[in-house]
């Protein structure tokens, strides 16, 4: 049977003897302790208020006043994803059956995402963030995001390059149907057991989704709901998870080995904010201490990030902070300046 998957913390100095303090002082604090009931009464009300919206659904009907419960619905899906997050990285319980059944509820029958294909690619994330060779999420795709990538880009993927940071939020509406896809093309990959348990809950949540759907509403109306919702929900996930690297520090493929304390903090940002800005991000604001302390619960991410900012400041580490607007403009900026030499050659085209 699969595993939820989940990046533990380096246990000895082995990683580098900076950050071995910090551990110790977290651990000695009891702030890398489980917190299963702050999570089952989230998991309870998140399940709670899904059934009110479907309820909503069925209860308006064949209107279009059923469209605007497309953003409460988004709202909720992304609080499903965050929970699948955290289930895959065993943030809600030490036992990996209990953890993979959490992920596969909220992420494969609830969302039609596959959550072995999540965990795969967002462990190797965790392992290198911003590593060009080894993170997927700064390999090359619809978006580059160093320059040398950028030169390699021909046709429309170079008109694309040019214009990334202008179409980076307009790309997101896609990224709800995209994560499907993703999800359903990844079952090849996996051993014939996990997709065996896999499949069918993918499956199951599209025939569930669409029969609510259109049992209640002419197929124009069904369509159109899906098609805003799915859209809303990209652009929500989108949002969370944009603000946490983009624009950071790359790592050099040739360069010498960073210690996980380093590796993890210069490469990561952190949003600025208040218990609105905790909810909204689903913790990712915190991502320098979700990155040091990646089974760390939620809720104790706020209490460990002192710690982590002194220990940071008392060894001269950059630490990065920056409120919600201005980390969108840093990755966006980030992305322009990764397309300027494309702008500027005569051969690609000014713009």
């Amino acid at each position: 049977m699969p595993q939820a998957a989940a990046v533990a913390e380096p246990t000895t100095g082995t990683s580098g003897s900076d950050f071995a303090p910090l551990l110790r002082t977290t651990r000695e604090q009891g702030l890398l302790e489980r917190r299963t009931g702050w999570y089952a009464r989230g998991i309870a009300a998140n399940l709670l208020a899904l059934a009110a919206v479907v309820t909503g659904i069925v209860l308006i009907g064949d209107s279009w006043w059923t469209l605007p419960l497309a953003l409460p619905l988004t709202v909720l899906w992304a609080r499903t994803a965050f929970v699948g997050h955290d289930a895959g990285h065993a943030q809600i319980t030490g036992n990996r059956r209990a953890s993979l059944v959490i992920s596969l509820v909220h992420s494969n029958l609830l969302l039609g995402m596959n959550q072995a294909w999540w965990n795969d690619k967002h462990v190797r994330h965790h392992a290198n963030p911003n590593h060009i060779d080894k993170d997927p999420d700064v390999g090359v795709g619809a978006l580059v995001w160093t320059q040398k990538q950028a030169e390699q880009r021909e046709g429309f993927a170079r008109w694309l390059t040019r214009n990334q940071a202008r179409l980076f939020f307009p790309m997101l509406l896609l990224e709800g149907i995209a994560l499907k896809i993703y999800g359903f093309q990844y079952l090849r990959r996996q051993p014939v057991r996990e997709r065996m348990l896999e499949g069918p809950l993918l499956v199951a949540h599209l025939v569930g989704y669409f029969a609510l759907l259109f049992t209640v509403m002419s197929p124009g109306k069904a369509v159109a709901f899906a098609l805003v919702h799915h859209a809303l929900f990209g652009l929500h996930l989108g949002m969370a998870f944009a603000p946490n690297h983009k624009g950071m520090e790359m790592p050099d493929p040739d360069g010498e080995r960073w210690g996980h304390l380093r590796r993890q903090v210069v490469t990561s940002r952190n949003v600025r904010g208040g218990i609105l800005t905790d909810w909204f991000l689903g913790g990712l604001n915190y991502q320098i201490e979700h990155h040091l302390f990646p089974s760390m619960a939620r809720p104790n991410l706020r209490l460990v990030q002192p710690l982590v900012r002194a220990h940071c400041r008392a060894l001269g580490m950059p630490y990065t902070e920056a409120g919600l607007i201005d980390s969108y403009r840093q990755a966006l900026t980030h992305m322009h300046e990764v397309g300027e030499p494309l702008r500027t050659d005569r051969t690609g085209g000014a713009v």
